[in-house]
């Protein structure tokens, strides 16, 4: 069913407004970068204030003396993410060096028995160089921006439930009008000691996300670990969001599959999350 949608998007993405998404998104951050350190958002920023877990009272993580589960089905999720630029087109070449940060935090707000404790931030500290490469591939395909750079993620936890990985990450963008395509893999550096020596086989070494806009409203999917793993260890998201006022959102998320956060990269969830965004993919 999902490879059917996005084969429809592909065919409709033929009849588009002349500028892409994606030329809009960059138009907006070199404007942005004019003024000196700037802040421009990097990854979606939202919360989800009601977003539904489906497995979180079987994690045996959460459970206490007496086996009793502490934690509930609905929480608070929310991601914050932003860059900044360190140089602009380096040498008159189109090179870019950014520093970005991301928090995604998972909040039992409706917790009160247990005085509504975050039960997950993960922390994403990243730099990386951007190469606005513009290069026309055919048939309406256009390469647009490459990206490589080292990424940091954990989520500051003691052990047993520390969580943490370092990688190279790149990104090989492509669009076709307001269609796009991005393929994103990444090497793992072994960790000494590594408290989540497996985490690679249920993360797989990239994912590719398809995005799509049509009138300011933006749908995307993401897999990750898929073909790698037989589908058996992979998981997928869905979101979409859609105009409210200026430049505020609805926003929704839906994932299932391994590696909902650090601390479940082994666990098996399906999650469903509706809330707000202020900034999107495109």
């Amino acid at each position: 069913m999902h490879f059917v949608f996005w084969v429809l998007l592909f065919f409709s993405s033929t009849i588009l407004a002349q500028e892409s998404a994606i030329d809009k998104r960059l138009e907006e951050e070199a404007i942005s970068e004019r003024s000196n350190f700037s802040i421009i958002p990097h990854k979606q920023n939202y919360i989800l204030p009601f977003t539904f877990n489906n497995n979180i009272q079987n994690y045996n993580m959460y459970r206490d003396q007496d086996g009793e589960t502490t934690q509930q089905r609905i929480e608070i999720k929310y991601q914050i993410s932003f860059k900044m630029p360190l140089f602009h087109h380096i040498g008159n070449l189109p090179i870019s060096g950014y520093f970005a940060y991301s928090q995604t935090s998972y909040w039992q707000a409706y917790n009160t028995e247990n005085s509504s404790p975050f039960r997950e931030t993960d922390y994403e500290p990243e730099g990386f160089l951007v190469w606005e490469v513009d290069h026309k591939l055919g048939a309406g395909w256009n390469f647009k921006v490459a990206t490589i750079g080292f990424t940091h993620q954990s989520n500051g936890q003691s052990d047993p439930i520390s969580r943490s990985w370092n990688r190279i990450n790149a990104n090989l963008l492509f669009e076709h009008g307001n269609f796009v395509v991005n393929i994103n893999p990444w090497y793992r550096f072994k960790d000494s000691p590594d408290n989540n020596p497996d985490l690679i086989d249920y993360y797989g070494h990239g994912e590719i996300l398809f995005a799509y806009k049509h009138n300011e409203h933006v749908y995307s999917l993401t897999s990750r670990n898929n073909l790698e793993s037989g589908f058996n260890r992979g998981s997928v998201e869905a979101t979409w969001s859609f105009p409210l006022y200026g430049k505020v959102k609805g926003y929704m998320q839906a994932f299932s599959g391994y590696g909902n956060s650090l601390v479940e990269y082994d666990l098996y969830t399906n999650t469903l999350g509706i809330g707000i965004s202020i900034s999107d993919f495109l």
